[in-house]
């Protein structure tokens, strides 16, 4: 029996983690749930997860999920990031890490596990341009 791919979930809306959480485990994988930027390097630092979903702005300090993303590269400079937005999409190209994908909200959940798959199916480096940066 092949154990669950763990993968970081980031975000402060309940319902969006909620959607995610329930997506992601259907998918096959194993999220976890931070709710903060400081609770995802909390997480990064204690445990291996192969990929992580971001939203870019989230917190009572409006954390930026870009600065997060940069964060957890430094954990593993190759780990797929799946940005998630309502909002933020034209700041992907600047703010962006390499090789990553954004979800612009409202998505349907299979495009979430469509998109991990295609990063942990990529491995390090480039993937269709029209979906990543």
């Amino acid at each position: 029996m092949n154990e669950a791919i763990a993968v970081l979930v980031v975000d402060d809306d309940t319902s969006i983690q909620s959607i995610v959480e329930e997506t992601l485990s259907d998918g096959g994988f194993s999220p976890t749930v931070a709710s903060t930027g400081e609770e995802a390097a909390i997480l990064l630092n204690a445990n291996s997860y192969r990929a992580i979903v971001i939203d870019v702005a989230f917190g009572r300090d409006r954390v930026r999920g870009w600065s997060v993303a940069r964060r957890a590269r430094a954990f593993n400079p190759a780990l797929p990031v799946i940005y998630i937005t309502g909002g933020n999409a034209d700041e992907w190209a600047v703010e962006g890490v390499p090789n990553s994908i954004l979800l612009t909200k409202p998505f349907v959940p299979t495009q979430l596990v469509t998109v991990v798959s295609q990063l942990l199916n990529a491995g390090p480096g480039p993937i269709a341009p029209e979906t990543a940066r």
